[in-house]
């Protein structure tokens, strides 16, 4: 089997076991999703979903962001990594939101990753968590261990992780392959135990079973 007849049996596997993929992070609203997003660069959604309730009452709108005091913004996101440089660029997205945006989110990647604390992997998830829009594949720490247990890619930075997927990956599955990879990669082919037994992935990947 080729690596393009591969991706493709993957991304269909991969859709009958996760339709539908939703992101487990906590939002009632566009701004609430994108900054969650943000929050979660190198943290995890569980404890993003932990410090979030406090921070959108405290600051709801891309208003209340761009005028909050700095220190206070900080408090309020302790607990997440690198809670004052993201304290910044949150402060910092609220103001490019209103100066730039009017407030309303854009719609492209080009566009939304100009929002400070918003990159590429970032940019992806809120397209397909609040449009439906596929631009790109959702890279984070996930993907990219499950992508190269499974033979799509040696690469190791996400740009260049996200070629190789968008060159195998056919287009109509990117929206689904991005969601299920993820929940893929953070219950089922884990970093230090991988459950092959139960891996609907176990019959097309070529690290299945060779883990200790």
């Amino acid at each position: 089997m080729d690596k393009q007849s591969q991706a493709k049996k993957i991304a269909e596997l991969l859709k009958q076991t996760y339709n539908a993929p939703k992101t487990e992070l906590h939002f009632a609203n566009e701004m609430q999703l994108a900054v969650a997003v943000m929050l979660s660069a190198q943290t995890t959604d569980k404890k993003v979903n932990q410090v979030t309730p406090d921070l959108f009452s405290k600051y709801p709108t891309w208003e209340a962001l761009a005028n909050a005091d700095i220190v206070e913004l900080t408090e309020a996101i302790y607990g997440v990594n690198f809670h004052k440089g993201k304290a910044e660029r949150l402060k910092k997205a609220g103001q490019v939101m209103l100066s730039e945006f009017g407030g309303e989110l854009p719609r492209t990647i080009e566009e939304l990753t100009k929002i400070p604390g918003v990159a590429r992997k970032s940019a992806n998830v809120i397209l397909n968590e609040l449009w439906d829009i596929a631009e790109g594949i959702v890279v984070d720490t996930h993907v990219s261990r499950v992508s190269g247990r499974l033979g799509l890619t040696e690469e190791t930075d996400p740009k260049k992780i996200e070629q190789d997927l968008m060159k195998l990956v056919p287009r109509e599955y990117w929206r689904n392959f991005s969601g299920a990879m993820v929940l893929h990669g953070r219950y089922v082919c884990t970093a230090r135990k991988p459950n092959c037994a139960e891996c609907v992935l176990n019959k097309v990947c070529p690290s299945a079973f060779t883990f200790d």
